[in-house]
């Protein structure tokens, strides 16, 4: 007699050791169709490294053993370090190899001629870093801060005279963790320090003062006494930091070590005790008459920091299409291992429903983030990255990143930093903080689904959906939450009407031979006729319906039409919002086998 209690049955094994890029149809046919084609070997060698068992493993570690701040030493020195699990390196290290902290501006025209440390760029670099911190991010998120705010910074510090003498750490692929002066480093990251108690979007409300430490202007140093309360990444070696100078809000390079070998004054309080992103050390600060220089010009920080901040919403968007498809891809494989009631889950109508939903879901944000990765480079060069906001004419110009009814707008200007065609300002203006609004929103519902997909074993702490679900507010509340960027689509169409136009006009002749998507245009168009009040109440119907209207655009023009036509009639029939609700059969074996396949 067997006196077990029960034989282990019906579990679902682990999901690693596969490649994440040779996976994933639809990322894998963007790059190539967004003009990232060269970068194909690289990416499917990364997309190996980082479907490893090691790596999910790792990734667990990094996130389970959260950063520790120790502010002194034991013979009470100020010392501010914050200490890491070892696999946190591990992340850094991958990233930095892949470049994704700088490949997006390797070029000869960028980059300073004293620095040949850097191989020629290659056509489609922003496709294939978005390419790469999408698979990234499916592994481990929280690593993704730091490089996105070094790789943001890069183009508003070229402008800067004095930019060759960091240049050669910024495209270092050698990932330097030590807490020392620059000087003696291979390598470097830049963070950003914006947000205030007091005020968060609402810029304007910053109290943190700087005073020139002698004639002042642009690349003079100032002291700043204040504090800022996140302060994400607060071991990067430099910050680009808002702070009220006699001119106005200015921006200052404010490094973590001064050259005589001194630590800057900045002290760190505590580190945040966050919902996720646990891997990752955001901080609240205190500036003690902490060094800076002056960036750009003197009372245009938040212009400076804000074109900062338009390069890093695309990377929430990236991030949160790299969140839904990890989702997805564990809700699949535990569908396709799962039984209930006698049969596999895969082949249950219902669970088809809502497989079919979630991966529509995924591919949709995956085509757009692309495209959006793709306008960047058409786009990008000298022309964009050295162009000067007080160029702009003076209605372009903001004050402000807040959501209040009378705030100016939350950008300055991106269409005319990046000097292209309408349509391409479109996307960049309008486009990609709609994207940041609606991708991240949809990411939080996709991984609430996934989870109930595994059921109890998708809600404990061993598995992977927990971390996930967890990991994606942060990309709708980083960079402008979900208003201030629906306002911001608001303002670029209201003060650029002829980037509106160009959208509109370019999704109207991809909709007219449907009638639900024809009628949903006229709707969108009728809605941006609105004004006042009328219109800011509407303005996320606004945002989402130029995202779902883009994405069916772009599926229809570069998928197998099964799947674009039930993008279509999810997104625009009589299906609801959650997912699964599905008015019609569709061609689940063909959809679902093109999500994903590890065969």
């Amino acid at each position: 007699m067997n006196w077990a209690t029960h034989e282990v049955t019906n579990q679902v094994p682990d999901l690693v050791d596969y490649n994440l890029y040779d996976s994933d149809q639809a990322l894998r046919q963007g790059v190539a169709r967004e003009g990232g084609g060269a970068h194909d070997a690289s990416l499917l060698a990364y997309g190996a490294k980082l479907g490893e068992a090691a790596s999910f493993a790792l990734a667990c570690d990094a996130n389970n053993d959260k950063p520790q701040l120790e502010q002194f030493d034991r013979r009470g020195c100020r010392v501010d370090r914050v200490h890491f699990h070892p696999a946190w390196g591990h992340f850094m290290r991958q990233a930095f190899r892949q470049g994704m902290h700088c490949s997006a501006w390797e070029d000869n025209q960028m980059r300073p001629s004293s620095f040949s440390g850097v191989a020629d760029f290659a056509a489609g670099g922003q496709v294939a870093r978005a390419a790469a911190y999408l698979m990234h991010g499916q592994v481990e998120a929280g690593s993704l801060c730091p490089i996105t705010m070094t790789s943001a910074a890069i183009p508003v510090l070229c402008n800067e005279p004095w930019f060759d003498t960091i240049a050669p750490r910024l495209f270092s692929r050698d990932y330097d963790d030590r807490d020392m002066p620059l000087a003696g480093k291979t390598s470097m990251m830049i963070g950003m320090g914006m947000t205030e108690k007091q005020g968060g979007s609402d810029l304007r409300s910053n109290t943190t003062q700087a005073r020139p430490e002698g004639a002042g202007g642009r690349g003079q140093p100032y002291g700043l006494v204040g504090h800022k309360w996140f302060f994400s990444s607060p071991t990067s070696d430099a910050h680009l930091v808002l702070a009220r100078a006699e001119e106005g809000f200015s921006c200052f390079y404010v490094p973590r070590w001064l050259d005589d070998g001194h630590r800057n004054a900045i002290c760190l309080q505590r580190l945040k005790n966050k919902l996720g992103n646990a891997s990752n050390a955001s901080a609240e600060v205190e500036f003690q008459n902490a060094t800076g220089w002056l960036v750009g010009e003197p009372g245009r920080g938040i212009a400076t920091l804000v074109e900062m901040a338009s390069f890093t919403r695309l990377d929430c968007v990236l991030g949160s299409a790299a969140l839904q498809r990890q989702a997805l891809v564990q809700a699949l494989h535990h569908a396709r291992h799962r039984k209930a009631f006698g049969e596999l889950l895969i082949n249950q109508p219902l669970m088809q429903s809502v497989l079919v939903d979630l991966a529509l879901e995924s591919e949709a944000a995956t085509i757009l983030a692309l495209r959006l990765a793709r306008t960047l480079d058409a786009v990008r060069g000298p022309s964009a990255s050295r162009w000067h906001e007080d160029q702009a004419p003076r209605h372009q110009r903001s004050q402000t990143i807040g959501d209040g009814a009378d705030s100016p707008s939350g950008t300055h200007n991106p269409a005319g930093i990046f000097a292209a065609t309408p349509l391409d300002q479109a996307f960049v203006r309008i486009l990609t903080p709609a994207a940041k609004f609606w991708v991240c929103k949809r990411g939080i519902e996709m991984a609430a689904e996934c989870m109930e997909v595994l059921g109890g074993n998708g809600y404990i702490e061993e598995g992977p959906l927990a971390r996930l679900y967890r990991e994606t507010p942060v990309n709708s509340i980083w960079e402008g939450s979900g208003n201030v960027m629906c306002l911001d689509v608001l303002r670029a169409m209201e003060r650029e009407p002829e980037l509106a136009d160009a959208l509109l006009s370019w999704l109207r002749p991809q909709c007219l031979d449907d009638a639900l998507l024809r009628q949903s245009v006229n709707d969108l168009r009728a809605l941006c006729e609105t004004k006042g009040a009328s219109r800011q109440r509407v303005a996320r119907r606004i945002a989402q319906d130029l995202v779902l209207l883009t994405q069916a655009a772009l599926l229809r023009a570069h998928v197998p039409q099964a799947v674009a036509d039930a993008f279509v009639s999810t997104r625009f029939g009589r299906a609801g919002r959650v997912f699964g609700v599905i008015g019609t059969p569709l061609e689940a074996e063909t959809i679902l086998g093109r999500a994903f396949n590890t065969l």
